[in-house]
């Protein structure tokens, strides 16, 4: 199994956390073999067998990994306790509860984990572009401030996704960003007549402009890395019908 953990991350005794890949998992074909993705079209039996080896590599024996469901927005839930029974769409999830394991599944997007020690809360977001460019994490963290949280304090790690050079867009999202903000354009790439977009760089940006220091990105590219990440574009390069999901996970002990 694949476990990458976050050195900032790995100094707090009290928190577990981890960016899965594709292995070490039960499932088959263009799933193979760490499949999470509960929304996708693998046998459900072998989700929730990974889904199991993922929680034990945690720390966890029964409790049950809080994921939302994902809509590529800017929208934040704040779990207060175990008993909720549905997924709530959002793309991001924040607690302070103990014992409460929360997670985002991605297949290219950025998965993000923060942790603020002194007020003890942690929260997981799933950060493609439109989630970024629609200001999730400014979201995120301006709900920590309200929840007293120290800007100083917040600890964030970028976990894998897609690199620039894998990551060639078409026009209009260039021209998205630049009315947005013409300085916007330091996040593009212009090779033979191709445009690529660095979603790294910009949510580490949008996380520094928040006044985060300390932030680690693991260089890791998802697409790239083929034998070690599910990647969307890449099973669409493939022409395959569906993806596996990559897990990231973050639980109070």
């Amino acid at each position: 199994m694949k476990l990458i953990k976050s050195k900032k991350l790995s100094k707090f005794k009290n928190i577990s956390h981890g960016f899965f890949g594709s292995k070490g998992g039960v499932s088959k074909g263009i799933y193979k073999s760490l499949n999470c993705g509960i929304g996708s079209k693998d046998k459900k039996h072998n989700i929730q067998k990974n889904l199991k080896i993922v929680q034990s590599s945690i720390g966890l024996k029964k409790n049950t990994i809080f994921l939302p469901k994902q809509k590529h927005s800017n929208k934040f839930y704040f779990l207060k306790n175990k008993n909720l029974k549905k997924r709530i769409e959002c793309d991001a999830l924040i607690t302070n509860k103990k014992n409460i394991l929360i997670g985002v599944l991605t297949a290219d997007c950025a998965p993000i984990l923060i942790y603020d020690p002194t007020r003890k809360f942690i929260c997981v977001v799933h950060a493609g572009w439109k989630g970024a460019y629609k200001g999730i994490l400014t979201n995120v963290i301006n709900f920590l401030k309200n929840k007293g949280s120290n800007i100083k304090d917040l600890v964030v790690a970028i976990g894998p996704c897609i690199s620039i050079n894998s990551y060639e867009v078409k026009g209009d999202l260039l021209k998205k960003f630049l009315r947005k903000n013409r300085k916007n354009n330091i996040f593009f790439k212009f090779n033979n007549k191709k445009i690529y977009f660095d979603l790294k760089k910009y949510v580490s940006f949008e996380i520094k402009k928040l006044g985060i220091s300390k932030l680690e990105v693991i260089n890791k590219d998802t697409f790239m890395e083929k034998r070690t990440f599910f990647s969307a574009r890449r099973s669409l390069l493939k022409k395959q019908n569906d993806y596996g999901r990559n897990i990231s996970l973050i639980m109070i002990n």
